[in-house]
């Protein structure tokens, strides 16, 4: 088959699973961040994981786990959507977007470990493409693990600050940006920031709901504008609380983060006594709306 009828074929496809996205029910839990590198077995457990929850998981694909991912998010469209693992520093990475825009993934990410800062002009016109295929983006922000200490690697905290974020949330204000890991450990920087990025969201995956279980009332001092009518506040007036979104960070297939993440986001959010309503649009209703909303500005670009 030639590329162009087999991509057109693939496009058609993800058209009708968009569709059928749109025409479900709101689900009680959306997440935002669970990595998929083609593991054998992992997705149909996933999938047993979210009909229990009444959930959809946010598949941050690389190219080699892309085929089975297109397979699964064909197949159940109430259950999967498809981001794509592209790295900001290859050379081909405008051909991977498109690759992935052409197969129906709403967006990109996790972006980590870049050789330059996030908000670099250099990769400027890789946002562009997102925001003209009206793409999504979930960066990794925060310290960056290193599993193998005895190598060398060019890889830096600092090009990952949360930091670096606000200004492509402003520069691409149509932009929907996820910030996962709150910036680890700059909590305060990226709850500011935020505050001001309307189309800036944070997850809390990771390591910070672990180091932070015996104070999770230390996040009330972060997200501390709830209920305050200010010129210094966002004039929406929703919960502060309802900049994060659910995350579970799920890599490698170990699904037991899946739950852990789940129990622990309930636990700091009880301890903060976030409001109940609040709390739906953490698990689901913020990402379900964007996802909508993403929706509804796919079909005008086809009219």
């Amino acid at each position: 088959m030639r590329p162009f009828h087999r991509w057109g074929l693939l496009f058609f496809t993800f058209s009708v699973a968009i569709s059928a996205l749109a025409q479900a029910g709101t689900p009680r839990l959306i997440d935002v961040h669970v990595h998929y590198n083609g593991e054998p077995g992992v997705l149909e457990k996933l999938l047993v994981k979210l009909n229990a929850v009444d959930g959809i998981a946010i598949l941050l694909t690389t190219p080699q786990g892309l085929p089975e991912a297109t397979r699964f998010i064909r197949e159940h469209p109430d259950r999967f959507v498809g981001f794509g693992d592209v790295k900001l520093d290859d050379s081909n990475v405008m051909d991977e977007i498109d690759r992935f825009h052409q197969a129906g993934f709403r967006g990109l990410g996790e972006i980590t470990s870049t050789l330059k800062n996030y908000d670099d002009r250099s990769y400027w016109p890789i946002y562009d493409r997102a925001d003209r295929y009206h793409m999504l983006l979930l960066f990794h922000t925060g310290i960056v693990n290193r599993l193998h200490p005895e190598q060398p690697a060019d890889i830096s905290f600092d090009r990952s600050r949360v930091t670096r974020l606000d200004l492509i949330a402003r520069h691409w204000p149509k932009l929907t940006i996820i910030a996962a890991h709150l910036g680890n450990p700059d909590y305060a920087e990226a709850a500011e920031i935020g505050r001001w990025d309307p189309n800036l969201y944070f997850d809390v995956s990771g390591t910070t709901l672990l180091k932070k279980k015996n104070d999770y009332r230390f996040f009330q001092s972060i997200f501390w504008w709830s209920g305050l009518v200010s010129p210094h506040t966002p004039k929406s007036g929703a919960n502060a609380f309802e900049k994060l979104v659910f995350g579970s960070d799920v890599f490698n297939g170990e699904l037991d983060e899946f739950d852990g993440a789940l129990s622990r986001y309930h636990a700091m959010l009880d301890a903060c006594a976030v409001p109940q309503k609040s709390q739906e649009m953490i698990f689901s209703g913020t990402m379900w709306s964007i996802l909508q909303q993403q929706e509804r500005e796919m079909a005008a670009d086809k009219q």
